[in-house]
């Protein structure tokens, strides 16, 4: 049975089982959305088919939920309430003061999610919309305030604040690092990239990569 993306169920078809579990009813869960009791009828059909599986034992006094049926509320239930205790995330809000934000992943998880809560419970009301991205956002052609990027900040027509500085360093095992580090102490401090080059070097020979491509790979570092 096919459930891959392009064959997803509809989220009327699974309202309609949440509606008639919730009410034991077909008739019920069809007054309860305005639909017909056929329409209700047919969904839980499609779902069932999907499935592969009953998910409601049918009766004269109305319907129950199998146990497989019973598991699958479960789930919905839970999918709905996340649906709408989240849903206010997605409406433009009223009387507060609206800042579209756009950050690179590593700044946003390790710095800016922190302090999120703070930012927006302060007596300002601000609500921050973020876009966690690491391309270089148009800001005015996508509608954004502030934009965090790495970089020297020197963007025409923009104002460029330094918020902190990043210290990048190369990180290798002892035996590594050992090796690489024989000889003149002072020479990769007197000579970075040519340090950096010889990293980049050890490190695609360990990959496996042939003489040619490390060759290509160290004079692009360079």
């Amino acid at each position: 049975m096919d459930h891959s993306s392009d064959a997803m169920l509809p989220l009327e078809t699974l309202r309609a089982f949440d509606a008639a579990a919730r009410t034991g009813s077909f008739s019920a869960a069809a007054e309860k959305l305005n639909l017909t009791h056929g329409a209700v009828s047919r969904q839980i059909a499609k779902l069932e088919d999907w499935l592969g599986l009953k998910v409601f034992d049918r009766g004269a006094r109305g319907v129950s939920l199998t146990i497989e049926g019973n598991r699958l509320h479960l789930r919905t239930t839970e999918a709905f309430a996340l649906i709408s205790s989240n849903s206010d995330r997605w409406i433009e809000p009223r009387g507060t003061a609206v800042v579209r934000l756009t950050s690179i992943p590593s700044v946003s998880g390790l710095w800016l999610m922190p302090r999120m809560a703070a930012l927006e419970n302060n007596p300002s009301k601000l609500r921050i919309v973020l876009d966690v991205d690491i391309r270089q956002a148009d800001l005015a052609d996508e509608g954004i305030d502030l934009s965090i990027r790495c970089g020297r900040g020197r963007i025409p027509g923009r104002v460029s604040v330094q918020l902190f500085e990043e210290h990048v360093f190369p990180v290798a095992s002892p035996e590594l690092a050992k090796e690489i580090g024989r000889g003149d102490p002072a020479r990769p401090m007197g000579r970075p990239r040519a340090a950096a080059a010889e990293l980049a070097r050890r490190i695609a020979l360990q990959a496996g990569l042939a003489a040619e491509k490390i060759e290509d790979f160290i004079v692009a570092e360079q």
